[in-house]
């Protein structure tokens, strides 16, 4: 299978769903467990779909298996909670970035502690997505063994029978922009934005360049 960012994700029916936006990995077993849907006509918000229910996948078009069941009970790829602060961070509370307010502006019956002004709350973002794997961006740069920055990622391969990540499609350039395929052996360490591989960029530039079959 193969998974491109913008790709169109539809229903077994042909109901657009919405469009690939990441690929969820494991980076020890190297297997893609989930990618993320960008909201479009159907999701209202970006979701977390298994590979499990995908019957096939191109650079052209995503589709889902017919029993891929209720959608809408899907999780959100990401999810903000909103934590209070305790009395003593309440104490020394600077309101620095990266906190936020209640919802309400005013205290609770009995106020907030003994205070009568609202306490922060701290925002926190949460993944929905399995320990351990990392929703990996299409387009995040690719780092040779020797520190050069040897083009960005494109697509992602897999195993139709075991899910497991072949390789990744790299391009460079802006306008005539050249392709390779990376395998998956090669791959070192991977993070959101950025895939290290164990070869340089020499390497590289002696493979062939990447032409549709």
């Amino acid at each position: 299978m193969q998974f491109k960012q913008d790709t169109s994700v539809f229903t077994a029916d042909g109901r657009d769903v919405g469009r690939v936006d990441r690929v969820v990995l494991n980076p020890q077993t190297k297997q893609a467990t989930h990618i993320v849907v960008r909201k479009g006509f159907l999701f209202t918000e970006d979701k977390i779909v298994p590979v499990s229910l995908i019957s096939a996948a191109t650079k052209d078009r995503v589709t889902l298996r017919p029993d891929a069941g209720d959608l809408d009970t899907l999780p959100p790829f990401e999810e903000t909670h909103y934590i209070p602060l305790n009395e003593a961070e309440a104490r020394s509370a600077e309101y620095l970035a990266g906190q936020a307010y209640p919802l309400y502006w005013y205290p609770p019956v009995g106020g907030w502690m003994g205070y009568d002004f609202p306490l922060p709350y701290i925002e926190e973002t949460q993944q929905n997505i399995p320990h351990n794997t990392i929703a990996v961006k299409d387009g995040a740069h690719v780092i040779a063994a020797d520190d050069q920055r040897v083009g960005t990622i494109e697509q992602v391969f897999t195993d139709s029978a075991t899910n497991r990540v072949t390789g990744f499609l790299i391009s460079r350039g802006l306008i005539m922009k050249e392709k390779r395929f990376v395998p998956i052996h090669w791959v070192e360490h991977v993070t959101e934005d950025e895939v290290y591989l164990s070869v340089g960029a020499a390497t590289l530039e002696g493979l062939r360049e990447y032409q549709e079959s």
